[in-house]
């Protein structure tokens, strides 16, 4: 591996049992009972699956699957109340068209010359009005359809302004007669359907729609140049709906008359053209009286479930669609109601408002599509219907297409359809299947990216930068919700490595994310800051610590290109020196330079932007910060024994800033004991022979190792063995005897723990995948030049221990961290290797 040095030949390289966390934790570390170890994984262990712990939506994409209780659709209420309507009406018309039949070929064709004189005029002006109320019933429903299209102001087109035709009609009057009733009563009734809608604080309510701009709104055609007002395409199916029912009261009233008085005419026995006159007409007056009353009972039916029993407003209420939600309730029932007349009865049936609102989204129209994205938000952010809802996206790649071009909407008219797309997407991000289709989609992240509203401006000159430019919320634009929504969308997508790499080859989508961390130091002690300011930084490092820790070339790529970036340390340094009150930030931080620095140019552009080594040490040894917030002092120590692993030049600039006594003090904190180890291994390992006097001061934390390498377990003893190999180092036999009587203990009773240590540990440990490593080198320093230890070694059976490890070693000890389960930083000297040495010495003394 090329991502960093190799380690000395004996001393097993740094970290040996170091750990340096790649994902976020929990603020509140945690520690086991044995030693303040860190119980999380670590990038010095492989692990299960990605780098780092999973996230708890994707653990609970993983959970086997339950049975969930079926929630009944709200709209089915609608579609059924469709259906019964469609039945009347069908039969009606069914009526309608055999007394029409049965009048123009039997009466008027049969009995024509025949009739009486009033019979002639009322099956003529019966037919002409039954022909009168068929056609504006058939066009009715056309005009109701239309005057759904504009949906501008939900106060005054709102099903609930205009509730059913007849008080609409009378409401109509009542504005003629006194023109200021109607703007008090509809900001009235505007304010009371706000003020009823459950919003967020923080949501924008829109006010302004795009129109055609070519074409007209066919709810605002002026049918003529004057009395537009009477004569607008919205107002017609009041006019026909009336019209209608006046011919059905009119058709009641003549049937009922000649059916009551059966004033036929005479007819003369020997007039045999006229026998059956009578009865032809009782059969026709009978069709057009059952025909009207049907079409009476219909509307009486339609009056009584959406007027009285409100049904449109409880089926809004059900599916939680707001005040804008009548508009589309009333839309969806006239499509389900058309679809029951013009086609089969059960075709409405077949009609759900997820399908509806896909082919809304689909559409030319502006207020068509605005429909559509509104049910779909509404859906999505619901937990009742949000898993069926994105299920049936998900599988319509032409619908998530459509979404991911909506992202790039950015005319101000068209705000919220490019909201309410963001937010569908950023929901369908959420499930790793939909992430995948979302990513496959052919520009989706340049759409994604069109969310991030930052810009640099252009600049001729080629020695300097332009100045960063976040574009902020205005009076007609809100650019912050995008750049919320559009890091929130990253973050979901960068669960994946695969779309990791995308991100990355998106062109400037980085430099983007990165300018998102800039958090001057006012912004970060101010004690009234923002939330959303504070949430934007956090999701921009969230983004950066995912795509930072990405496994395999994408990964190496990735973490290359964000450290190329030259604000990238920058901004992280601030956070981290000025961010005391928000250590959430300093965690997302401090993990974003621990997985950079597996890179060894990254790791040499860390060391080198002054203040970081510095800024982590200080945060390391910070006594001051409170135990709630103590996990990101052990990060902050993860992150220095990771920029000192293979680094001479980190380790050179940890040794100028004088912190030895610090770091050795650190031993015997159970909170830091683990990384100040971890750190010390590193410092003795790589940093060359020009720092040995500075070392040597490190010698004064020998007793305190020897110490624990006899009494702890697990981790704390693993990094503790491979610390001591390194430091012992640098002790002469003197100072190895002081620090043995110090201790009370022999030079046997070390022995005899490395041999257990062995003994134990029969097979590599995924949890202490260098402890065996660890050991061996201990028992090498012991051994070397010293024929007392290797005899006292030879007593305790350690040859067998080393055949047995040299039978079971695999590549995970080979490796001083990991990726996954893919080992990084190769250790120069491999196992085998390393137990041979060992063998050899043993075997010098029996030759």
């Amino acid at each position: 591996m090329d991502h960093k040095g190799s380690s000395p030949t004996e001393s097993g390289g740094g970290g040996g049992g170091g750990s340096v966390h790649i994902q976020i934790s929990k603020l509140k570390s945690k520690f086991s009972d044995d030693g303040g170890e860190t119980t999380s994984p670590t990038i010095f262990e492989p692990q299960n699956g990605s780098v780092g712990t999973k996230t708890s939506s994707t653990a609970a994409n993983e959970l086997p699957p339950t049975t969930r209780p079926s929630i009944r659709a709200p709209e089915k209420k609608l579609t059924l109340f469709a259906l019964r309507l469609a039945v009347l009406e069908k039969t009606a018309s069914g009526l309608g068209t055999l007394g029409f039949i049965w009048a123009t070929v039997v009466l008027l064709g049969g009995f024509a010359i025949t009739l009486d004189k009033t019979d002639f005029w009322y099956i003529t002006v019966i037919l002409l009005i039954e022909s009168t109320r068929i056609f504006s019933r058939s066009r009715e429903l056309e005009w109701q359809h239309q005057a759904t299209w504009t949906i501008t102001d939900v106060g005054i087109s709102s099903f609930r302004a205009i509730k059913s035709s007849s008080n609409s009609f009378i409401r109509t009057i009542k504005s003629a007669c006194r023109p200021v009733l109607p703007s008090r009563t509809g900001t009235q009734l505007h304010r009371r359907e706000l003020s009823g809608e459950k919003t967020r604080p923080d949501r924008k309510i829109w006010t302004r729609q795009k129109l055609p701009t070519r074409t007209w709104t066919s709810s605002e055609v002026p049918l003529l140049p004057y009395a537009k007002w009477v004569f607008l395409s919205k107002n017609v199916s009041r006019v026909l709906y009336w019209l209608q029912i006046a011919s059905a009261v009119a058709c009641v009233s003549l049937s009922t008359m000649k059916l009551v008085h059966r004033n036929y005419g005479e007819v003369e026995k020997d007039q045999s053209d006229k026998r059956n006159r009578k009865a032809a007409l009782i059969i026709f007056y009978s069709l057009a009286l059952s025909e009207a009353l049907l079409f009476l009972l219909e509307k009486a039916y339609w009056e009584y479930k959406v007027s009285f029993t409100r049904l449109l407003d409880s089926v809004n209420k059900d599916c939680e669609l707001g005040v804008s939600g009548l508009v589309s309730i009333r839309r969806f029932f006239y499509d389900a109601y058309s679809r029951c007349i013009n086609g089969s009865i059960f075709d409405g049936l077949k009609m759900d408002m997820v399908s509806f609102a896909m082919e809304l989204l689909a559409s030319s129209s502006p207020d068509e599509q605005l429909i559509g994205a509104r049910i779909l938000r509404k859906f999505s952010m619901n937990p009742r219907f949000s898993e069926d809802t994105l299920q049936k996206i998900g599988i319509s790649l032409p619908v998530m297409e459509r979404l991911v071009e909506m992202l790039n909407w950015k005319d101000t008219e068209e705000e919220e359809i490019r909201y309410s797309a963001a937010e569908i997407i950023s929901k369908l991000a959420g499930k790793k299947q939909n992430s995948l289709r979302i990513a496959g989609i052919a520009g989706s992240m340049e759409s994604i990216s069109s969310l991030l509203h930052v810009s640099r401006s252009h600049s001729c000159a080629c020695d300097e930068i332009s100045e960063k430019r976040i574009i902020v919320d205005t009076e007609n634009y809100g650019s912050w919700s995008f750049n919320h929504l559009g890091l929130q969308i990253l973050k979901k997508l960068a669960r994946d490595h695969d779309i990791c790499g995308k991100i990355g080859n998106t062109k400037g989508l980085l430099p983007k994310i990165v300018d998102f961390t800039l958090a001057e130091e006012r912004l970060l002690k101010h004690p009234t800051v923002t939330p959303s300011q504070i949430v934007t930084v956090k999701r921009s490092l969230q983004v950066l610590k995912m795509l930072a820790s990405t496994a395999g070339t994408a990964g190496k790529q990735l973490r290359r290109e964000i450290s190329e970036i030259v604000f990238t340390i920058s901004y992280i340094r601030d956070i981290l020196r000025h961010g005391g009150n928000q250590p959430e930030l300093q965690i997302l931080g401090i993990e974003i330079l621990t997985s950079l620095a597996i890179e060894e140019d990254a790791t040499e552009r860390i060391g080198g932007t002054g203040g970081v080594l510095r800024v982590l040490f200080d945060i390391f040894f910070n006594d001051e910060i409170p135990e709630s917030y103590c996990h990101v002092r052990s990060c902050a120590g993860e992150a220095i024994a990771m920029l000192a692993l293979e680094s001479k030049n980190s380790c050179q600039r940890i040794l100028k800033l004088r912190i030895n006594e610090d770091l050795v003090r650190a031993l015997e904190n159970p909170l830091l004991r683990v990384n100040a180890a971890r750190i010390l291994r590193n410092l003795c390992a790589y940093s060359g022979s020009d720092g040995f006097e500075k070392l040597k001061g490190l010698t004064a934390a020998a007793p305190i190792i020897l110490e624990a390498i006899m009494k702890e377990e697990n981790k704390l003893q693993e990094v503790m063995i491979g610390a001591g190999a390194c430091i012992f180092k640098f002790m002469n036999s003197q100072d190895s005897r002081i620090m043995y009587e110090r201790c009370g203990i022999r030079e046997f009773d070390l022995a005899h723990r490395i041999f257990m240590v062995l003994k134990k540990y029969r097979h590599p440990s995924i949890k202490v995948p260098s402890i065996r490593r660890c050991a061996i080198e201990m028992a090498i320093w012991m051994m070397r030049d010293n024929n007392t230890n290797i005899r006292s070694f030879e007593s305790l059976g350690i040859m067998e221990e080393l055949d047995s490890v040299m039978e079971t070693t695999s590549e995970l000890e080979n490796f001083n961290i990991f990726s996954g389960t893919v080992g990084l930083c190769r250790y120069k000297m491999a196992m085998d290797s390393l137990v041979g040495i060992a063998i050899q010495l043993l075997e010098e003394v029996k030759n």
